[in-house]
């Protein structure tokens, strides 16, 4: 096993920035967090390799200031598995690549049957990766030997990945596609903040009524704000289930609430008053929520032909148009065009040219290469679906 140490001082990080700098071609890069075990998403470990450099695994905890790693490999392209996912961390960083090369989507484009990195990499370079880490708590310190050489690996193959991917992409004539793919990874916005993330709560559909949704709000809202001072995972505190729970049971008093079989987790009892103090705040609020929530999302499809039967028969003839282009292109349906923005403009019908079709795919975030496989067939489809209703019989009244 090779021995990997992790740099968690400023003259040690600095020495490698240079050699990084120093490096050739792209650079692979890896962040781990700590998702399950501590409240934020921030990284506890950047992993980076670039050829004639070698790999180094970084400390986010311990390093205040990473643009020296910025100024050093931040005008090359960056090679990830699944960017979406580590983009954030890094944005936390001020580390933000100028291009991004993604092997997990790439993989996808090309219709690998198996996208995961240990998948991609046994597949394009007959290297077998072990993955028994990948759910760790990266907060550790220090971190095991074996967790390192884990982190290591992760980028260690990544680039001679990347180089396979793209050749594979240039035998498809898929390489514009994916660069359009990477270029909107990159440019994705952050999400915004939930109106009301409470409503999340999984199980939270068996609450009935304003006056105990309330209770729930301020149940979920008492876990947030412990969990952000402790830094740990919500539900590693109380799960979800047991403030639902909480609720269902309706205590009356604080040691009707210690009761409940169904309260459970390792702060349920340690954190006793919180949670009486949550309900009881909950029971006096005068701000209630609505019961039920207004939505954008579209009908179910199966309700379709009774509530908008002209839309339906729009899905319903452009659907499978969609799937068996995917087909052909040897990509997955989602990675052509994703389907809820097929319902949407079957729904709202687009139209039926490629021009009015292409215009309601890039406001739902099409991409230029989407668009043009998909706009002109879609348009097609929906003509037919149009002809097929004007031919028939009109039903008896």
């Amino acid at each position: 096993m090779t021995e990997y140490a992790v740099i968690d001082d400023t003259i040690a990080f600095e020495e490698a920035c240079a050699a990084l700098a120093a490096g050739t071609g792209p650079v692979a890069v890896d962040v781990e967090r700590a998702s399950g075990f501590r409240y934020s998403q921030r990284a506890y470990l950047v992993q980076v390799f670039r050829r004639d450099a070698g790999v180094f695994l970084f400390d986010p905890p311990a390093l205040d200031d990473f643009s020296p790693l910025q100024a050093a490999i931040g005008s090359v392209e960056w090679v990830f598995h699944a960017a979406s996912q580590d983009l954030p961390s890094l944005r936390e960083l001020d580390l933000v690549p100028e291009t991004i090369f993604d092997t997990e989507l790439a993989s996808r484009l090309l219709g690998h049957d198996k996208v995961g990195l240990a998948a991609v990499v046994e597949d394009t370079l007959g290297i077998v990766l072990k993955k028994e880490h990948s759910a760790a708590d990266w907060s550790t310190r220090p971190l095991p030997d074996t967790w390192l050489e884990y982190a290591a690996l992760d980028v260690l193959h990544l680039v001679d990945v990347r180089d396979e991917i793209a050749r594979e992409l240039e035998e498809q004539g898929k390489t514009e596609f994916a660069a359009q793919e990477f270029a909107a990874t990159l440019a994705q916005p952050p999400r915004p903040p939930r109106d009301e993330p409470w409503r999340r709560l999984s199980g939270l559909h068996q609450v009935k009524g304003s006056k105990n949704l309330a209770i729930a709000r301020a149940l979920w809202q008492a876990r947030e704000e412990y969990a952000q001072q402790q830094d740990t995972s919500p539900g590693r505190l109380v799960p979800d289930r047991s403030l639902v729970a909480a609720v269902m049971a309706n205590p009356d008093s604080k040691s009707r609430l210690a009761a409940v079989s169904g309260f459970t987790g390792r702060a349920s009892r340690s954190q006793l008053d919180r949670w009486w103090e949550a309900i009881v705040r909950g029971r006096e609020s005068t701000d209630l929520p609505r019961a039920r929530v207004s939505s954008d999302a579209l009908p179910p499809a199966r309700s379709w032909a009774e509530r908008n039967p002209e839309a339906d028969a729009r899905l319903k003839a452009a659907r499978p148009v969609v799937e068996a282009l995917a087909e052909e292109l040897s990509m997955p349906t989602e990675n052509l065009l994703k389907p809820e923005s097929l319902r949407r403009i079957a729904w709202a019908d687009a139209g039926t040219s490629a021009e009015t079709v292409g215009a309601a795919l890039a406001a739902q975030g099409a991409r230029p290469w989407q668009i043009e496989q998909t706009a002109q067939k879609i348009a097609d489809a929906f003509v037919d679906a149009a002809q097929s209703a004007d031919q028939a019989p009109a039903s008896d009244s």
